[in-house]
């Protein structure tokens, strides 16, 4: 067996993964973090480092904070490693990591995967039409390359990132047609009662209404409880349709912005074989952890959105909580230094927990967005429909994975990323069985595409490794 090569190794570099880096190497462990960018800071601090002012200004303050805790990572001696893709973790923490066209392997005592969140997946008709993008899509080429999307464009979906991203391109110039928002009517009701719990952090509260009235201000149009959306045009988005209760709305549109929510990235998760719990409140897969981060895979923990979405403030907190657990149980730390880091972290965490349940019921997502009509592509990758994947049902399919033997659906390059969701939730549908009994793909290595000449690497870089 590989001896260990460190005492902890950080998959990602977000907030949950720098902040456990800085804790754990304060902590004495020797310690790598690794991080697919060029540069620290995760989705939703990236290109913190390197933002110029007048971009840094459009973003905002809460944008900026990152670059605080991006500055502290690169002074607290740790190891890190951008440009670091990891693509296979084996039972026994032995890990494979990709760099500079290169592969090699390394293995550590404990692993805390912060590979965080990805968008849902909002596979509606004309969704796959040039123009359509996530809005975190939007808000990325916002960071990494001031880009700002030309023409109307409008905002579809729910929750507080698209809000965020249409205050952030109005103040970039761009032109915000409408923004449609689909939650139904019914999840303010069902949110009201964890009001007096958000009130205690009214903070977030003032933020979302702020950008309310920002847009208001702006003269933007804001829908309410859209349903039937759908998006149109030939060979390039035209025009957007959808319903407000009995009445039909046509939005002419260039760029169209979709965004339901965000769900945890569990690729990683799902490539070990680890527990996951499926989430009725936000749709979504969950890894099960405890309240270290710990898996069903002995010392291999999850900090951050990847262990249930919670946001960048609690993340953070989440990683220290993820690094002194992990310091107690190599045992090479001062155990009432680590318990005294845990409950600091815990109590700050907690604060930013109380607005979960309120937002977490208010943008609900539509139940229609987890019924597509039949001819609304599901697996981009190999073009499969929702109507494909009923049929396959069916004809006998009974999970995920089988609809792999009937049409390739979850088969490309994304691994089901895109689709996974989706198409566990359709074959629920169709089935008459909950998401749980139904389950999710199976998800093999490589966790992404490398090539064969990285992969022939592995056979003379062992220097490398514990370099």
């Amino acid at each position: 067996m590989m001896a260990p090569t460190h005492d902890l190794i950080i998959i990602g570099a977000g907030p949950a993964g720098m902040s456990a880096a800085i804790s754990a190497a304060a902590l004495g462990l020797k310690t790598l973090l690794l991080d697919e960018q060029p540069h620290p800071g995760g989705q939703i601090y990236r290109h913190v480092t390197q933002v110029p002012p007048r971009v840094a200004a459009v973003l905002g303050p809460d944008y900026l904070h990152g670059r605080g805790l991006a500055e502290r990572l690169q002074q607290c001696g740790v190891d890190y490693r951008s440009g670091a893709l990891v693509w296979e973790i084996t039972q026994d923490l032995v890990l494979t990591v990709q760099q500079d066209e290169r592969s090699y392997r390394l293995r550590a005592r404990q692993i805390i995967a912060a590979t965080g969140a990805m968008e849902r997946p909002s596979p509606l008709p004309g969704w796959t039409l040039p123009g359509v993008l996530n809005a975190g899509a939007a808000q990325i080429a916002m960071k990494t390359s001031a880009s700002v999307p030309q023409g109307p464009v409008v905002l579809a979906g729910a929750g507080p990132l698209l809000l965020l991203v249409a205050c952030q391109l109005l103040e970039a110039g761009a032109e915000v047609a409408a923004v449609v928002q689909t939650s139904p009517p019914e999840n303010l009701r069902r949110a009201l009662p964890h009001l007096a719990a958000a009130l205690g952090a009214a903070q977030y509260l003032m933020k979302g209404l702020k950008m309310l009235w920002r847009l208001r201000r702006a003269g933007v149009p804001l829908y309410q409880g859209a349903s039937a959306l759908r998006i149109e045009g030939k060979g390039q988005v035209e025009r957007v349709r959808f319903s407000v209760g009995a009445r039909d709305h046509t939005l002419a549109a260039k760029v169209v912005l979709l965004h339901h929510g965000v769900v945890p990235n569990t690729q990683l998760s799902r490539q070990l074989r680890l527990d996951h719990r499926w989430d009725a409140l936000n749709l979504c897969w969950t890894p099960v952890v405890d309240e270290g981060g710990q898996t069903s895979l002995e010392g291999l923990r999850i900090a951050g959105d990847g262990a249930g979405i919670a946001g960048a403030r609690a993340a953070e907190s989440a990683g220290i909580i993820a690094a002194a657990h992990a310091a107690l149980a190599i045992g090479k730390s001062d155990a009432a230094a680590c318990a005294a880091l845990i409950a600091q972290a815990r109590a700050e965490r907690a604060r930013h927990l109380k607005i979960r349940p309120f937002l977490d019921t208010l943008y609900r997502p539509p139940q229609w967005l987890a019924s597509p009509p039949d001819e609304a592509i599901v697996c981009r990758c190999e073009e499969v429909s929702a109507g494909q994947i009923r049929e396959m049902a069916r004809l006998g399919c009974q999970g995920p994975n089988q609809t792999k033997f009937f049409s390739r659906c979850g088969m490309g390059p994304c691994q089901g990323r895109m689709c996974g969701l989706s198409v566990t939730q359709i074959l629920a549908q169709e089935l008459g069985k909950p998401p749980e009994e139904v389950g999710a793909y199976h998800i093999r290595t490589p966790l992404k595409p490398i090539a064969l000449a990285s992969l022939a690497a592995l056979a003379d870089t062992e220097p490398l490794a514990s370099e």
